[in-house]
């Protein structure tokens, strides 16, 4: 057997909230909102700070790297899928998720309703126990951008076992 190490990693995204309608999509989870958010996918910014936090854990590019901006066949798909690469990724490596946690930012909508369905949609996207996966709101209180109600942000740490030995492409 292969000895495992732990690896740890760390993702940010924001998105500002995008001009024409759209459905605002965290976590994998549609929330009823007037306003959804900007981006060539659709632009969850939860999944997209995971996404990070694994590959940054890898050691492999970020999630620009497998899912250009510019690039047609990109185009609105669902952030859920962009996590399931990172998890493929990792596990074509050897390697396995142990948790992860995150936080989100945003003056509204409310979010914390959604948080134990956002947990269950990542937790199977990531292969693991929704338990183990860490889902937090808060607010901004009402500085910056993010306090304006101009977009939201998310913060992500993940955890990895990887073999010791592995090289990563």
């Amino acid at each position: 057997m292969r000895n495992m190490i732990a690896l740890t990693g760390i993702g940010y995204d924001i998105h500002r909230f995008a001009e024409v309608p759209r459905p605002l999509m965290l976590g994998g989870v549609h929330i009823p909102s007037s306003r959804g958010l900007d981006g060539h996918s659709d632009a969850d910014v939860l999944c997209h700070a995971i996404a990070d936090a694994l590959l940054g854990a890898a050691g492999l590019p970020d999630i620009g790297y497998w899912f250009p901006p510019g690039d047609p066949v990109c185009k609105g798909i669902p952030s859920l899928d962009i996590v399931a690469k990172a998890v493929s990724l990792i596990r074509e490596g050897g390697g396995r998720i142990v948790n992860v946690d995150s936080s989100l930012i945003a003056e509204s909508p409310r979010i914390s309703p959604y948080l134990e369905q956002m947990k269950g949609a990542l937790g199977t996207a990531l292969g693991i126990s929704p338990v183990r996966v860490g889902v937090k709101a808060t607010t901004n209180e009402q500085l910056g951008a993010l306090g304006r109600r101009e977009g939201i942000a998310a913060f992500a740490v993940a955890s990895i076992l990887m073999p010791e030995d592995l090289t990563m492409p």
